[in-house]
């Protein structure tokens, strides 16, 4: 069996930390390095429900997309709940990696599994990584359908292909305008909004728009794009399964036999949803 720091230098490999943004915290957050490695759960969230399913999974290591402690700690007492995480993952000797930013510019990254799971043809990144000589890495994707369809249609294809959620899909601009050329981006994407006329997508998907900048955004783009707000959650968690195939081919290839697992908790925070009964109508007089 791989030790720990046998199996986070072939994730380093895939996701090397130093393609993270400077503000995130990625690697290595609790674990022995020395401790043998069996089988491996990855998930978006390191959570409550996610810590429980690789305890009862009997799980050595736990690989999330989201840090537990993005802007620093100092305390791991058991009185908070991440403390409690942290507790846990070392009484069931789990150890806990995260890839992030990192993960999201990779060839294949975040995105790619994203437009993957919406069955498009990927054409490039949204916004290139300068790095990358081969212009394969970076931000979102670009990608193309089969054949036109309606705003409207490529809404539902994703709220059917997508995992579910409370949020569903929300739509901005023209349902029926149609979309052939569209940009994907796994997380939150408003950021990359500049990026999209000059990309010439007719469509968005991305996650946790914010009224304003989607609301200005439409208006100032004189030609119909539609944007495509989905639940944060849902659009990374098939990152999961495309980093858990990595790691099958890696552990098939260095003979390690890894029991390699992605969570079925859905950690997406929203539990309930009460639509408008007539999503038509005006504000009340």
């Amino acid at each position: 069996m791989p030790r720990l720091s046998e199996v986070v230098f072939a994730l380093e490999n895939l996701w090397p930390a130093e393609r993270a943004e400077a503000w995130d915290a990625v690697g290595t957050v609790v674990g022995d390095p020395y401790q043998e490695v069996t089988r491996v759960l990855f998930a978006v969230d390191p959570v409550r429900e996610t810590v429980d399913e690789a305890v009862k999974l009997g799980a050595d290591l736990l690989v999330t997309h989201h840090p537990l402690y993005l802007r620093g700690t100092t305390t791991v007492a058991a009185s908070h709940f991440k403390g409690r995480l942290v507790h846990t993952l070392i009484k069931n000797d789990i150890a806990l990696h995260v890839a992030h930013t990192n993960a999201d510019t990779a060839d294949p990254g975040v995105s790619d599994a994203l437009a993957g799971a919406l069955d498009l043809r990927i054409l490039g990144p949204l916004v290139p990584d300068t790095s990358d000589p081969d212009g394969r890495r970076g931000l979102g994707r670009i990608c193309e359908l089969d054949h036109p369809v309606t705003a409207r249609e490529f809404a539902a294809r994703a709220a059917e292909r997508l995992p579910a959620t409370t949020q569903g899909i929300r739509l901005a601009g023209d349902p029926e305008a149609l979309v052939r050329r569209v940009a994907v981006s796994g997380g939150s994407g408003d950021s990359l909004f500049d990026h999209l006329l000059p990309a010439g997508v007719d469509a968005f998907l991305t996650a946790d728009l914010r009224h304003h900048p989607a609301s200005e955004f439409i208006a100032g783009t004189h030609r119909p794009l539609a944007l495509l707000d989905a639940a944060h959650w849902a659009t990374e968690w098939p990152w999961c399964q495309l980093a858990a195939a990595q790691l099958d081919e890696i552990s098939d290839r260095h003979g390690w036999d890894l029991r390699v697992h992605v969570s079925t908790a859905v950690t997406d925070p929203w539990t309930a949803h009460a639509a408008s009964p007539d999503s038509t109508a005006g504000a009340p007089n």
